[in-house]
């Protein structure tokens, strides 16, 4: 393969262009992965490892915590590694999504089989947990290598204020499109096929397939843009390297990112806990049926998806801050009315749905649209760009806020006495009156929580509209005089 010449487009003002339709649909489809991939785990994974394997709920919630504690580990060294990385075909991010896809959608799949380690119920349920743990550990390393180069394009495709609210909007309009997706399929293949286990192989096998090739699609749809990128980066004169110690200093000296540390974290595990726990109360406090769950899903996530893009234009006129605070308001009121839901309000539950998926939208919206604005006042401070450490902490928030919320549910209902399918079993078992209302106050009370505090951060979150143009222009006038040096 010959090396990449820097064609008549990346030889223009990098500054001044606009990202044209194509490059914003093909870097959207690279959150497929997450949107498809992530929404499967983070509804079903739990449900998975309580009905269909037969785990107990708090060991079911331990494996996913134990692979959150190794990306603590990975993610911040990935992140310093695509930093580092250097390829005149691909650039510095485009290499880990190309390389890493296949053997993503592989272990992803792996995540759903159902092996028998002996007759014993004790040893197969301790051979299980060992080897989802196993399996879990390299599944996360390669969803770090594809998606933490991925989320870290985003102020490399473009430095403009309101476009990089727009590419956000198609990168996750396509996450939560994806997510719509997998809840249709999952609807499709719950109603097609009985068994418990077949349904999940044949669901994620499908998954596994269509994220790999979004991930291709991304990769050379966001080809030319990415080398633009990179031939204006090297262009310039970098500065020496500041050693990883150094670097994890400078990332939390930088106070807006804290802010936004603290936004993500608590929005995310709201989003994370109510996830997980829907699937619990749709069946057993609101007395439906499994394959009704999905539906219930489409509707939070449906809103979130088209109140993704109202949201973004919104954004343009009343701001970030405005706007979060308006869906995550609404999501507040959704979880209290969720608590004192009976099975016979049946309507208002999809209400309340439609409610909180304005507030999973700006959940998802607005901290990721700010973390670009923080590099630049890190740029400004530095003299470098160092987009991978700061997504690797975002990633990495996520992950946690994922892991932190399965392993809170998990442990909560093995606690209130949960009772956990038998493998084989075509009929869940009647769940004891401490197990619902441990399953009332997840989807309510403790989402309202972590809301709250989200909120309280956002007031306080520094860098607004005026402040960003005015690091840009400062950052501009450092480039011209590096480049008047030459």
């Amino acid at each position: 393969m010959s090396d990449y010449v820097p064609s008549n487009f990346e030889k223009q003002s990098f500054e001044n262009q606009k990202l044209n339709l194509k490059t914003k649909l093909a870097y959207g489809a690279g959150d497929l992965v997450s949107g498809i991939t992530t929404n499967i785990s983070v509804f079903f994974l739990l449900v998975f490892f309580t009905n269909v394997a037969g785990i107990p709920a708090g060991m079911a919630g331990s494996i996913l915590l134990i692979g959150k504690i190794w990306d603590a580990v990975n993610d911040p060294f990935v992140g310093v590694l695509t930093d580092k990385t250097q390829s005149r075909r691909w650039g510095r991010r485009l290499p880990w999504l190309l390389y890493g896809a296949v053997p993503f959608g592989l272990f992803f799949f792996l995540q759903w089989i159902v092996p028998q380690f002996g007759g014993d119920a004790n040893r197969n349920v301790w051979g299980l947990f060992w080897y989802y743990v196993v399996i879990g550990l390299i599944s996360q390393v390669f969803y770090t290598i594809v998606n933490l180069p991925y989320t870290a394009m985003t102020p490399e495709l473009t430095q403009d204020y309101d476009e990089r609210t727009s590419l956000t909007s198609f990168r996750f309009g396509f996450s939560i499109g994806g997510s719509i997706f997998s809840l249709l399929l999952a609807k499709f293949i719950f109603n097609l096929i009985s068994d418990r286990q077949q349904q999940y192989i044949v669901l994620t096998a499908i998954c596994s397939v269509i994220s790999v090739l979004a991930l291709f699609w991304c990769v050379f749809g966001t080809r030319d843009r990415a080398m633009a990128f990179e031939a204006k980066r090297t262009a310039t004169e970098q500065p020496p390297s500041i050693p990883f110690k150094e670097q994890l200093l400078i990332v939390f000296g930088n106070v807006p990112f804290l802010f936004i540390i603290g936004i993500y974290l608590f929005s995310w595990l709201a989003v994370q806990i109510t996830a997980s726990i829907i699937p619990y109360f749709v069946v057993n406090c609101m007395r439906l049926k499994e394959s009704d769950v999905p539906t219930v899903m489409i509707g939070v996530q449906g809103t979130a998806l088209v109140m993704l893009f109202v949201l973004s234009a919104l954004s343009k006129k009343i701001g970030k801050k405005a706007v979060y605070f308006m869906g995550i308001t609404l999501w507040i009121i959704a979880a209290a009315g969720l608590f004192f839901l009976q099975p016979s309000q049946i309507g208002l539950m999809y209400v309340m749905a439609v409610m909180a998926g304005v507030g999973v939208s700006a959940a998802y919206l607005t901290p990721w649209s700010m973390i670009p604005d923080v590099i630049e006042l890190d740029e400004l401070q530095t003299g470098q760009r160092r987009e991978g450490i700061f997504y690797a902490f975002m990633v990495l928030l996520q992950k946690f806020g994922l892991a932190l919320g399965l392993f809170l549910v998990g442990n909560a209902l093995q606690a209130s006495g949960f009772k956990e399918a038998v493998v084989g079993q075509s009929t869940l078992p009647v769940q004891p009156e401490s197990a619902l209302l441990a399953i009332r106050l997840a989807v309510g009370p403790l989402p309202t929580i972590c809301l709250i505090l989200s909120l309280v951060l956002t007031y306080f979150y520094p860098i607004t509209r005026e402040m960003h143009a005015e690091i840009m222009l400062k950052l501009k006038h450092n480039r011209e005089q590096g480049t008047e040096r030459e």
